[in-house]
């Protein structure tokens, strides 16, 4: 006796081709979103941007030369590195903060 078959060929194939571009739509687009992002970042970069790197470095860009950057992280203090390890830029804060005055809290006064 053979088992009989609940769905048809074109409904088995469906299901794969779905979870297929689903996980496309997940897992690979924003991916290559973040790279695409990061190319354009590395492109972009300009004597004096400040910078930080992905190993947590904050510097300055102080030259560019080829693939590598050199980022002065102290006065008087330059690290080569790859273009590559720049991770983002730093924004500024006076285009970040409608407030760019901070305030010290009074006594009794909650941070919210």
């Amino acid at each position: 006796m053979r088992p009989q078959r609940t769905g048809s060929l074109m409904a088995q194939l469906f299901l794969p081709f779905v979870l297929l571009a689903l996980m496309w739509l997940l897992l690979v687009r924003p991916q290559q979103h973040r790279v695409r992002r990061q190319r354009e970042l590395i492109a972009s970069l300009e004597v004096g941007d400040e910078v930080v790197t992905a190993g947590g470095i904050v510097g300055r860009v102080v030259a560019l030369e080829g693939d590598e950057v050199r980022l002065e992280v102290a006065p008087g203090v330059v690290m080569r590195l790859v273009r590559l390890a720049v991770n983002s830029r730093v924004q500024d804060p006076a285009e970040t903060l409608d407030d760019p005055e901070p305030r010290a809290l009074e006594e009794g006064e909650e941070d919210k």
